[in-house]
């Protein structure tokens, strides 16, 4: 039998290391519970409360990943993305931690409130169109002018491998759970929850959610290859 040898930008091991590179920045975040939710299920629910997180979202334990995975040279020349919201201000503040500079590309319709947070940690604000096409060519203009590491909100091994320490975690608190809804958006989050809760349990199920008014993935499913 043939073994399909094929290297995945992340697994069980990089998040492992993820979470010890980390463990002294992040918050381990509270499992929460709710019997009257429970009452109106039918079932037994937990939530995963990475609202309490750095930052206000889970999007920190990536970045803090991302940043702290370089090394000293690549660092000193500081990081590059491109977001229109949580994951800007989690670059921000990761690098804001480490002590470089964060460039971050933004989109000119962005809410304010993001914005400013993104300030407010330090980082270097550099407006964009609002496509992603202009995001993308911002930022790679950037990059070449600085020599800054770009880092993708969600295409990248080291911020899924962050992310994934959150079923580190959860499996921890809550062992015995069978099935985990994960919000899809970019697929960075549920990229590394599904890598990491399937390789300690392959029988757990995990469920991605998005809402109706925007369910680009489902429709992207629907639509095939």
């Amino acid at each position: 039998m043939e073994v399909n040898k094929e290297k995945y930008a992340a697994d069980l091991s990089s998040i492992k290391e993820a979470r010890g590179r980390i463990s002294s920045f992040i918050h381990k975040t509270p499992l929460m519970t709710s019997e009257s939710l429970d009452a109106i299920s039918g079932r037994r629910l937990f939530f995963k409360c990475e609202c309490f997180q750095k930052g206000g979202a889970f999007k920190f334990r990536g970045a803090c990943n991302a940043i702290f995975s370089l090394d000293d040279q690549q660092a000193a020349k500081g990081v590059v993305t491109h977001s229109s919201g949580n994951h800007a201000a989690a670059l921000a503040l990761a690098a804001k931690l480490r002590g470089i500079t964060s460039y971050i590309v933004i989109p000119k319709n962005a809410p304010q409130c993001k914005v400013q947070h993104v300030v407010r940690y330090g980082g270097q604000v550099i407006w964009s169109e609002t496509t992603i096409k202009s995001r993308e060519e911002t930022a790679t203009t950037v990059q070449q002018e600085t020599g800054a590491a770009l880092i993708h909100p969600y295409n990248d091994g080291r911020i899924i491998s962050g992310q994934g320490t959150i079923s580190l975690e959860l499996l921890e608190q809550a062992p015995h759970i069978d099935t985990i809804i994960v919000p899809i958006s970019g697929g960075g989050l549920i990229s590394g929850v599904a890598l990491a809760a399937k390789s300690i349990n392959p029988a757990i199920r995990v469920l991605a959610a998005e809402p109706k008014g925007a369910n680009d993935a489902a429709q992207s499913k629907a639509a095939g290859p």
